[in-house]
């Protein structure tokens, strides 16, 4: 369906219309609906999801099942201070931020500020590292926080929703026009980071819990995305984090890892 989408003129003039905030909004009141609940099962096998981690085994619609909670230990955080942890179930990339601010995503190059739309703050990240979490639809979409620190107030960007689907990526400058969501937080262990929720097709809603500013600890939940793929870009900044292997060189040959809420993904910088 994407590639039809994305891929010849009858589907690209569909397009124009399903990227509309108002089409994620209406497919967002069907899939709260209890009749979605009839798309659960199917849903479950194509993408073999084990519901044994699920605080519930009955929901009152897609969504209710789409945004399920874990059971409390099913996604326990990496405490160590001197790790870095991911903030969510995802595959990741890891770029450096050059002197231009630039980075490549399958094969396509954006800059930090388009994307948060703040040139100064930006800068600030230039030399250090952007780390992108590409959730697809059969990880878990609640996403944590990556350290203890002081959480400055979000800033929410209003945009289209088209899908992170590396099809889409091929034709469409998908990252700058996408809803998004970020919010710069001065952490206890890692300094200044940067965090931005980026939404995609069919998700209406970035669900931050705290969106004000306030103090957060490292592993307690920040949000969720309703139904859809969706991507976390985390930028630290110069000196501060060394990343993992094969996290490292997966990510300099353009290959994704799989990982998951909480786990480490790197390192303080020892001369810190």
């Amino acid at each position: 369906m994407l590639r039809r989408l994305y891929g010849t003129p009858l589907g690209r003039g569909v397009l124009k219309l399903i990227v509309r905030p108002w089409f994620s909004k209406v497919g967002g009141w069907l899939i709260n609906r209890k009749v979605s609940c009839l798309w659960i099962k199917g849903f479950v096998r194509r993408n073999s999801i084990d519901l044994s981690e699920c605080e519930k085994s009955r929901f009152k619609s897609f969504n209710d099942f789409f945004t399920r909670r874990l059971k409390p230990g099913s996604r326990a955080a990496d405490m160590d201070p001197g790790h870095f942890i991911s903030p969510c179930d995802s595959r990741l990339t890891a770029y450096r931020i050059d002197s231009r601010a630039r980075f490549c995503i399958k094969d396509t190059r954006y800059t930090l500020s388009e994307l948060i739309r703040n040139k100064e703050i930006a800068k600030r990240f230039e030399g250090g590292w952007l780390l992108l979490f590409r959730l697809s639809v059969d990880d878990y979409h609640r996403y944590c926080y990556v350290d203890d620190g002081h959480k400055f107030a979000d800033v929410r960007i209003p945009g289209l929703f088209h899908t992170v689907n590396p099809i889409a990526n091929d034709l469409y400058p998908i990252y700058k026009e996408n809803s998004r969501v970020y919010s710069l937080m001065q952490t206890r262990n890692f300094g200044e980071v940067l965090a931005i929720e980026v939404g995609a097709l069919l998700v209406g809603k970035i669900s931050n819990h705290d969106p004000a500013e306030c103090y957060v600890a490292r592993g307690d939940e920040k949000g969720l995305f309703e139904f859809g793929g969706s991507t976390i870009v985390i930028c630290v900044q110069e000196g501060i984090l060394d990343i993992d292997e094969p996290i490292a060189s997966n990510s300099a040959a353009n290959i994704e890892t799989k990982v998951r809420y909480g786990s480490r993904v790197g390192v303080r910088h020892a001369a810190r």
